[in-house]
Formats: C-alpha cells, sequence, structure tokens
C-alpha cells in the first residue's frame, strides 16, 4: 500500500511539473531546478549585446518572462525580455544597442589597459567595461517563499569604438500632474546640440571633445499645454551614467552657478535651456578621455506658480505677502533625466604622440647632415678670423748695416 501511494505520489509531481512547462520546450528532468550562473549566455556583438537566458529554471521558481528586467526597470516594457521558443532549451533573449548602452540603466565604466591602439601598436588602451544585471521584482509582502534571481553581465570594448559606434543617450521620465480637469502624463527628456539656436545635436569626434567646448543642452516636455512650464531645479555631473554617484560636480543648483555655466531659459516657458563648458574628471587622471555625463532634476509647474519656486539668494518669491496653505504652487513631482555620455579629451594626445614616435632614418640623416654642415661653418670662421687677425699685425722694423749697392 505504501508503495502505491509512492507511486502515486510520483506521478502527481510529473504531473504538476509538465503542466507548469506547458507549451515551452522543456524538460522536466533536467529543468526541475532553481536557476543557475550558467543558465545566462552572454554574447557581446559588433552593434548589439544579446542576452539569453534558459527561461525553463525561470518557470519552475514561479516567474514569468515578464518578470525578468534589465537593471529592475520592470515598469519599463523596452527593458523587457522576449520568448523565443524555437529552441531548446525555450530562452528568453534581450537586446542591448551600443548606439543606446545606457537606455536601461546599464553602467558605463572607463578603465586603462595595454592592449593595442588603433595604429597596431602596443600602448594604454582605454576600455569600456559595460556591465549590468537581469532580475526580478521584490514582492510588496515582508516575506516570500519565491526565490529573487540575478543574472549579472558585463562586455569590455575599446573606448575609441564605443564613441565611434555609439549615440548619445538621453533617459526620459513620465510625471503625473493632477488639474482641475483631471490627471495628465508628460514625459521629460533632455537633448544635447551643438550651437546656441539648439538645431544640431551634438555629435563627438572619435577623439572626443576638446575642454572647455561648450555644449548646449534642452531640456523638453511632451503632452502639454500652455499652462505648464518647465523648472530645472538642480542639474549636475557624473563620471558614470549612475544619477545616485557619489561623485559629482554641480552645475546650478539655487542660487549656486558653476562660473562657466550660463541658464538661458528656466521656469519660463515649456523648455530648459542652458549650456557650460565640458571639462574632465580628475580620477580620469593618466587617460586620454573622460566620460560625463547630464543629470536634470526637474518638475512641471503652474506657468503662473513657476515664479514662487525659483529660488533668489536662498529666498521664494510670494506674491501679496505671505503665501497661505491653499494658495500653494500647483507643481509635479521630481523626475531626473539623463543625457550622455560626453567623451571629453584630456589635452594630453599632443604630449603623449611626440614622445611615443621615435624618429625615422631620414629625420635622422637630415638632423646629422646639419650638424656637419654647422661643424664646418664654424671651423671655416674661425680659421677666417685668425688670418684676418695675422694681417693686422705691424710690420717687424728693418736692422742691419746700409747696403750701397741696393738703391
Amino acid at each position: 500500500m505504501a508503495q502505491m501511494c509512492f507511486v502515486f505520489l510520483l506521478i502527481g509531481n510529473a504531473i504538476s511539473v509538465s503542466t507548469q512547462f506547458n507549451g515551452y520546450n522543456c524538460d522536466a528532468s533536467y529543468h526541475s531546478r532553481f536557476p543557475a550562473e550558467r543558465d545566462i549566455s552572454i554574447y557581446c556583438g559588433v552593434q548589439t549585446i544579446t542576452l539569453k537566458i534558459n527561461f525553463c529554471p525561470v518557470l519552475y521558481s514561479g516567474y514569468t518572462a515578464a518578470d525578468l528586467a534589465l537593471n529592475g526597470q520592470h515598469s519599463d516594457a523596452q527593458c523587457r525580455g522576449f520568448i523565443n521558443n524555437n529552441t531548446f532549451p525555450t530562452a528568453v533573449l534581450f537586446s542591448i544597442s551600443l548606439s543606446t548602452l545606457e537606455a536601461c540603466g546599464n553602467s558605463l565604466v572607463v578603465s586603462t589597459a595595454y592592449g593595442v591602439n588603433a595604429y597596431g601598436n602596443m600602448s594604454l588602451v582605454q576600455i569600456g567595461n559595460i556591465s549590468g544585471y537581469i532580475d526580478t521584482p521584490d514582492p510588496p509582502t515582508i516575506i516570500s517563499y519565491l526565490p529573487g534571481l540575478l543574472y549579472k553581465f558585463s562586455c569590455s570594448y575599446p573606448l575609441e569604438y564605443l564613441v565611434n559606434n555609439s549615440q548619445l543617450a538621453s533617459s526620459s521620465a513620465a510625471v503625473s500632474v493632477k488639474d482641475s480637469n483631471g490627471t495628465f502624463v508628460s514625459t521629460l527628456s533632455m537633448i544635447l546640440y551643438n550651437d546656441s539656436t539648439y538645431s544640431q545635436p551634438l555629435s563627438i569626434p572619435m577623439t572626443g571633445l576638446s575642454l572647455k567646448t561648450r555644449v548646449f543642452a534642452a531640456v523638453k516636455a511632451t503632452n502639454l499645454d500652455k499652462r505648464w512650464n518647465i523648472l530645472m531645479d538642480y542639474c549636475y555631473t557624473t563620471p558614470s551614467g549612475n544619477p545616485n554617484d557619489e561623485l559629482r560636480y554641480d552645475l546650478f543648483f539655487g542660487c549656486y552657478k558653476d562660473p562657466q555655466t550660463t541658464v538661458f531659459e528656466n521656469g519660463k516657458s515649456q523648455m530648459g535651456r542652458f549650456s557650460f563648458e565640458v571639462f574632465r574628471f580628475v580620477k580620469h587622471r593618466h587617460q586620454k578621455m573622460s566620460t560625463v555625463f547630464l543629470h536634470c532634476v526637474t518638475k512641471l509647474c503652474r506657468a503662473d506658480d513657476c515664479i514662487m519656486l525659483i529660488p533668489i539668494c536662498g529666498k521664494r518669491r510670494r506674491r501679496d505677502g505671505e503665501q497661505s496653505l491653499d494658495s500653494r504652487p500647483a507643481a509635479s513631482g521630481n523626475a531626473v533625466i539623463t543625457a550622455g555620455p560626453i567623451i571629453t579629451r584630456s589635452g594630453m594626445n599632443n604630449k603623449m604622440i611626440l614622445e611615443e614616435q621615435p624618429l625615422n632614418g631620414l629625420t635622422i640623416a637630415l638632423i646629422s647632415g646639419v650638424a656637419i654642415l654647422g661643424g664646418i661653418s664654424v671651423g671655416f670662421f674661425v680659421l677666417s678670423l685668425r688670418l684676418f687677425q695675422k694681417s693686422r699685425l705691424p710690420r717687424a722694423a728693418a736692422s742691419g748695416v746700409w747696403n750701397p749697392s741696393f738703391k
């Protein structure tokens, strides 16, 4: 009897697992397990990074494909993967384009190592390491019986290759605003330009921007009517794409403004505009290039109320005396938007090129010829000077008895 119960139990477990894998190319005898590190395959391609995750252990753990997302961006559909059921086992695929590698919060870290440069010579080469993770969301409860899944990945490329093949990434943020007509959602984004007319998108050469090049930034919003304006509370830079990076440099915040930063529009229209001169982070010393990411803490405010949110030397504007609780300015919550990376060159290139390039044979021959001619010229000059000095010496006086035979 006990043996019969055991058999029925095994059959019941097999049916349960089979139902769990129903419709997918999974083998219950191999995939009835929790995920492991070997379940992710990473392909560092020429234009894209492709991530392939074995979906069967994910199913066994109680999750679906919609629960997997890049870098915790579970609310963004573009940061989720898609199922490929034409393979065995079924896989979830993620594709990261090198042209928009920061779109889902992937990290770009620049380091220096010895390698082959663009000219085929061994030298110090800057490497851009792109890294991130794929995880499942945490439940809104205190405890959970489901395992938390985490898959990490990274790919390394020469920084010159990334600069040549990537575009400036610009993150966007959705803000919700409630007014008398209900609630509407607007999307904020930041775009960088080359010129003060804001008509030419910023183009970065393969060698990076020269230091002190002026870059123009514009913050825009969609789905806005004329009652709402854009207010940039705080704009700053970091060496990484992480807005929470502890190392940062402020461009403007409240009454403080970097001397090289100019704010053209803020809180007065449906666009925020400013410019600044690019620089390098000192932490990138001994590197030919530096990465700079621009972040702005932005909100929407009612056009008539924005003036009360703009600080003047640490104070706030108030209309008609003290502002009451009933007349609080209407504004949305804060949203952080990011643009970058802005690649700058350190200014060491010319010096390093002069130090690294050896003298060729023709140059050595010319230098030797000039040195020999110089030596000969100096010799002739010394000889001529001595002959000239001897010719000016006074003749010696005649001595002896006069010979009358000479007339």
